[in-house]
């Protein structure tokens, strides 16, 4: 009995031994874990100070240079209709007639008036010459000659606004009559558009504004971009910036105007979005970074930074961006290390291990 009592004192003595060991190496295999999981290894790359050269990239809107709503200067009934939606016109062509006849008659009854007493004025010269009529008389004839002239004029341009011709070249975008409706003074009767060139509209940033314009708030001499679109892939369009806002809007955005000529291959209608893309050389120095090293997006930018043998997450402030790289405008100094690799394990303050080659 007493060898039984003393083999399951030992056998309880050697389960304990095992569970003991047990328990201390997975405590060591946590503790090699954590050290593991406390040093993050990353690479770096130094904040450099270099002359600017990078390229803009915006997004814009494609505007008609000329774009031109006609309305009617008078009113009365259409009687002729030229024109359809789509037609191109000609500058001066005649695109619809408001009824004409009492106007016609106004205008002849005007020009006669007038003919008759220019008539009257020039022998009241004579009359005056041969001293048988007084001045007054003369100052009568000439003020009744004037003002019959004025009325024919009136009467003549009356008449012209009852032929409403295209003010442009272009291309009929809006049709608001048609044969036999009534019209007013002020009532729509078309638009054309002229696409023959186009403008690109866009807002900038307040950095970006101020690479596109110098001192003095007009675009840099030379500034051309590079325009495409996603509807003719790998076809590219030539313009230049012809204006640069020189007020923000509330978002602290300014207004940027470029113009660029329209392709007869591959044309542009207005109101397509498309991709502007401006490169920009300067002598002035900048601090510029990887683009790997970006944490976020540009508006919200951060990156890491060495700080001892741990990371601080900063928040820079991004300028130009090139292939590669972002010019940093605040933030950072030279020589400063930013992460450009393992950022998906740091957190801020973490410990790092530097493995850079």
């Amino acid at each position: 009995m007493k060898k039984i009592i003393t083999l399951v004192i030992v056998l309880a003595v050697v389960v304990i031994a095992a569970r003991q060991l047990s328990n201390n190496r997975e405590i060591n295999i946590s503790q090699k874990d954590n050290i593991s999981i406390d040093i993050v290894s990353v690479t770096t790359a130094d904040v450099l100070k270099k002359s600017s050269s990078f390229t803009l990239e915006f997004t814009g809107t494609l505007y008609p240079m000329n774009d031109v709503d006609i309305v009617a200067e008078t009113q009365g009934k259409i009687t002729s209709l030229n024109f359809t939606l789509g037609q191109y016109v000609q500058e001066g062509d005649l695109l619809t007639v408001i009824d004409d006849r009492l106007k016609q008659l106004n205008y002849e009854s005007a020009k006669i008036n007038a003919e008759k007493l220019k008539k009257d004025y020039h022998r009241a010269i004579n009359l005056f010459k041969d001293e048988v009529s007084s001045e007054q008389e003369l100052d009568k004839a000439r003020t009744d000659y004037e003002s019959a002239k004025i009325a024919f004029d009136e009467a003549e341009k009356q008449l012209s606004y009852t032929r409403i011709t295209s003010p442009i070249e272009g291309i009929i975008t809006s049709k608001s009559i048609d044969k036999g409706d009534y019209v007013n003074t002020g009532s729509a009767v078309a638009s054309v558009i002229n696409t023959s060139k186009l403008k690109v509209k866009l807002n900038v940033s307040e950095s970006d504004a101020y690479y596109l314009s110098q001192r003095d708030g007009l675009p840099k001499a030379g500034n051309r971009v590079i325009i495409s679109t996603d509807i003719y892939s790998g076809i590219k369009y030539d313009g230049g910036i012809t204006f640069v806002g020189s007020a923000s809007d509330v978002a602290h955005n300014f207004p940027v105007e470029i113009e660029m000529q329209n392709s007869s291959k591959h044309p542009l209608k207005a109101g397509t979005f498309v991709k502007v893309k401006v490169n920009i050389s300067s002598e002035k120095l900048g601090l510029f970074i990887p683009r790997k090293a970006l944490i976020g997006s540009i508006k919200d930018a951060q990156v890491y930074v060495v700080k001892g043998g741990k990371v601080k997450l900063t928040d820079i402030l991004i300028g130009g961006k090139s292939i590669g790289e972002l010019e940093v405008l605040s933030g950072l100094k030279e020589g400063d290390k930013v992460i450009v690799s393992g950022q998906v394990n740091l957190t801020d303050n973490k410990s790092i291990k530097i493995i850079n080659n």
